[in-house]
């Protein structure tokens, strides 16, 4: 007499097709997202750097600057490493400081006081200076502001003031405690004694010019 029959084994192994189908494409996008890191990764550009501190004006050597390899943003205008012989003998336009990028509009081959020109220093306090921010190159006007009580012995009651044409070559930082800004201003080398007597004076005041310099 036959023994009883065995039922039929089922493979521990099998696996339904769609599974299958899954693990394939969740490998598929883990190899594509490790290609994207990785071309990030090698996509980068040299570009240059400052190093140390450079003020407004001052000739840049190749001491002031560094280099640095960076996934650069197409938005981000930077000067290439293999370009810095470019900005090397430029002065800076604006205040550089270590660690930053050097864009192609920081650094600029005029000198920012022109021959025929006088730096004057301007003190400004926290109720004087301009809620637009002073840049270097911007141009302004030095009003001549009779002190008070007295009256301007040159000029008519209700006449205009006398005006000196400027231009910004640098504005520092408010100075702790007092809060006050020093603009160093171009003028004409023959403004230049009256701009300094007024500002000695305490009747020098600081305007923006239009847009237009008008």
């Amino acid at each position: 007499m036959a023994g009883p029959v065995a039922p039929p084994r089922v493979s521990a192994r099998r696996r339904r097709p769609g599974v299958i189908a899954l693990s394939l494409a969740l490998i598929a996008a883990g190899g594509a997202g490790v290609a994207v890191l990785l071309l990030q990764v090698g996509n980068r550009t040299d570009v240059v750097t400052v190093v140390r501190d450079v003020q407004v004006g001052q000739v840049l050597t190749e001491d002031d600057l560094g280099k640095a390899s960076l996934a650069l943003d197409p938005a981000v205008k930077a000067v290439r490493a293999d370009n810095v012989k470019s900005v090397v003998g430029k002065r800076a336009a604006v205040e550089l400081k270590p660690g930053s990028l050097l864009s192609p509009s920081q650094v600029t081959k005029d000198n920012l006081v022109k021959a025929g020109e006088q730096l004057v220093p301007i003190g400004l306090e926290p109720k004087q200076i301009p809620a637009t921010a002073l840049v270097p190159g911007q141009k302004v006007q030095l009003v001549h502001v009779p002190a008070q009580g007295t009256t301007d012995t040159d000029k008519t009651p209700g006449a205009t003031p006398q005006t000196i044409d400027g231009r910004v070559v640098k504005a520092s930082g408010a100075a702790p405690g007092t809060g006050i800004v020093v603009v160093d201003v171009a003028t004409a080398a023959t403004d230049g004694p009256t701009a300094a007597a007024w500002e000695a004076a305490g009747t020098l005041r600081l305007v923006l010019a239009a847009p237009d310099g008008t």
